[in-house]
């Protein structure tokens, strides 16, 4: 594994958006979000793939040029989008892989659709990448026991750190930032707890940090992008903490791309299975938590779920291929990253 120099005050901060842009009415959280960068001390340039005409931000090979180019400028030591978004996987292959892998390595960080991008970049490259919230997201301040990436990415490598969860999340809604732009605090409105699917017990195990978003990844398995079975064998003899989290996609659905990702290797390695937590519909006869034990039951390995790794805040940050250790028992949760 190879970890980013830490950011400075001073250092650049790129902005671009390798899937979905940011449209008008939105601007002013977009500059509130630049600007909590900018009370760090950083400088934030920001790219020219950014409009919203499209579900994209840019035609393809514009988006992969202004990434590439942005990874490959040593003097830009963080990209950071402003969110997610819909098709992000088109870039994959229009990218530069081995100037990527040549340049000194940049953090990027994102989460939901950017985790078609961070994720084969930790894969392909063994640079390690932030999931977790993204610009847009920036403004929250993390509740105690929780950070950000603007926290992250100024550690050393060799950094230890611990992340405990609030036991508290947002059940309901989202803010509407076209009216408070500069909202700074997440409203936590229901108590939740990590949750143990596959028994009881208590959990206490290590490996390599690597996952993301359902619903983009399950695209990968089966190509190079998505190779975890190769990245356990080569960069995870300890074995790995494999997380995953859904956005919107029902339990069947879930259920069938978890099964898919099995079958093609996704969890092949994995010490354990983190699972974010989602509002996402069940069925009748099917919810979320049953979709997972469907599909990951047999793996043989402690399966956690309502993980703040996902889409409903607040955001615990996981950096992709550094060694985690997560314990779960009956008066403790947390899991702590050691950047090795």
């Amino acid at each position: 594994m190879r970890y980013p120099d830490p950011l400075r005050p001073g250092d650049r901060v790129g902005v671009t958006a390798p899937s979905s842009g940011v449209p008008e009415h939105l601007r002013d959280r977009l500059l509130a979000a630049i600007r909590t960068v900018e009370e760090r001390g950083y400088e934030v340039v920001v790219g020219a793939c950014m409009d919203d005409a499209g579900h994209v931000s840019a035609p393809a090979p514009d988006r992969a040029r202004e990434l590439t180019d942005l990874l490959t400028d040593p003097r830009i030591r963080a990209v950071v989008p402003p969110w997610g978004g819909e098709t992000a996987i088109d870039l994959l292959p229009l990218l530069d892989w081995e100037a990527l892998r040549r340049a000194d390595p940049t953090w990027v960080v994102g989460y939901s659709d950017l985790s078609t991008i961070i994720t084969p970049l930790t894969v392909l490259t063994g640079v390690a990448t932030v999931h977790g919230n993204n610009l847009m997201d920036t403004p929250y301040r993390a509740p105690e026991g929780l950070l950000t990436w603007l926290d992250i990415v100024t550690m050393e490598p060799g950094t230890e750190f611990r992340q405990t969860p609030p036991n508290r999340y947002r059940a309901q809604g989202r803010d509407d930032y076209q009216t408070t732009p500069k909202v700074t605090e997440f409203t936590l409105d229901t108590p939740g707890r990590w949750t143990r699917l596959d028994g009881d017990g208590d959990v206490a195990v290590e490996g390599r940090l690597i996952g993301g978003c359902v619903e983009t990844l399950c695209n990968l398995t089966g190509t190079p992008y998505g190779d975890i079975a190769s990245f356990a064998r080569a960069a995870a003899p300890e074995g790995l903490i494999v997380y995953v989290e859904a956005d919107a996609a029902d339990a069947a659905t879930i259920c069938r791309h978890l099964h898919g990702m099995r079958l093609a290797g996704f969890f092949t390695g994995a010490n354990a299975v983190l699972v974010g937590r989602t509002r996402a519909p069940g069925l009748a006869t099917l919810t979320q938590h049953e979709a997972v034990l469907d599909a990951l039951g047999g793996l043989g390995v402690p399966i956690i779920a309502d993980v703040e790794c996902g889409h409903v805040p607040p955001y615990l940050p996981l950096v992709n291929g550094a060694l985690g250790r997560v314990v779960l028992t009956g008066q403790r949760a947390e899991l702590t990253q050691t950047l090795v």
